[in-house]
């Protein structure tokens, strides 16, 4: 019991951007509402898009984890904002809220003790839990490095990293 609990921790901590990588709370961090709809050099998409490419995906698996009726939905077209879709000041407020909610929604789930972490989820007989959640944590690690970087690139991060 011991280990499994400490399973829970190491998985929660990773979940919430501990370790290896930034939180989420700190690259969406005084985010300038003039850069929203800004497309960086080389990149197809603004950095509304990327944070509401990280809501709709963790969105997608929490679903996947509690819906025994899940429905796949279909990539890329359900995973990222149409490519002319642009944000206010409140659409960023909404999907950082959103990010949020849900990202503490499958920390609940994973410490949860009466959450068997190996067992599959509700929808398909292979995928587990702890694999889900994972996935979560990688995909999210990937994209918040990835703002971060596009943040340094456009130099709106503000006078706290400019040391």
């Amino acid at each position: 019991m011991k280990s499994e609990r400490r399973l829970r921790d190491q998985v929660v901590e990773l979940l919430r951007g501990g370790n290896a990588h930034m939180p989420f709370t700190e690259a969406v961090a005084d985010f300038p509402e003039s850069h929203i709809n800004t497309r960086p050099p080389n990149v197809d998409y603004t950095f509304w898009h990327l944070l509401e490419h990280l809501r709709l995906t963790q969105a997608d698996i929490l679903n996947y984890l509690t819906n025994a009726d899940y429905l796949e939905l279909e990539w890329p077209r359900d995973y990222w904002p149409p490519k002319d879709a642009l944000a206010n000041k409140q659409d960023w407020d909404d999907s950082v809220a959103a990010f949020q909610r849900d990202l503490e929604a499958i920390v609940a789930i994973i410490a949860d003790e009466s959450t068997d972490l190996f067992a599959t989820v509700p929808s398909h007989d292979e995928h587990t839990t702890l694999r889900e959640a994972l996935i979560v944590a990688d995909h999210n690690a990937y994209h918040i490095g990835e703002l971060g970087v596009l943040r340094q690139i456009e130099q709106v991060w503000g006078s706290r990293h400019t040391e």
